[in-house]
């Protein structure tokens, strides 16, 4: 297995610690005119991303109070909800989400955050079954997945 790739962004100072995981939401208005909203905005809109490592580079900011400061993130594993027959380590699948019964129980981990309809990701792990009986009568396998 290849080790994890990480990139360089920008993230709020006070937000800026290892382990922390966001969903990066793209780039705001305050943006705009910033000398760095390059380094801020590299990440890909709707991922969830773990800061690993926080570096001393800090900049002014407009948008964070505190200013922003270099991380090094890698893409976070998500636990999601999927299809039993498609739950096998390592292998590619394209995430649809077909059920729309917001009232559902397992609704939170068939529709987590940070997962991007319609693009790939590769299964990390297969964590178990799923905690509730699905309300469609669907066998489902808990696992992680990343981007591919």
């Amino acid at each position: 297995m290849t080790e994890a790739k990480t990139k360089v962004t920008l993230i709020g100072t006070i937000l800026a610690k290892p382990g922390i995981e966001f969903i990066y939401e793209g780039e705001c208005a305050e943006c705009g005119t910033c000398k760095v909203k390059k380094a801020c905005n590299n990440l890909t809109k709707g991922h969830t991303y773990r800061i690993i490592t926080v570096r001393s580079t800090h900049h002014e900011c407009a948008l964070h109070l505190n200013g922003a400061t270099a991380v090094e993130v890698m893409d976070a594993p998500v636990t999601m909800l999927i299809n039993a027959d498609m739950a096998m380590i390592n292998s590619k699948v394209r995430i649809e989400f077909s059920c729309n019964k917001t009232d559902c129980k397992s609704y939170p981990l068939c529709h987590p955050d940070g997962v991007v309809e319609n693009e790939k990701y590769i299964i990390a792990d297969v964590l178990g079954n799923a905690p509730n009986i699905c309300e469609k009568g669907r066998v489902l396998k808990l696992v992680e997945i990343k981007p591919t």
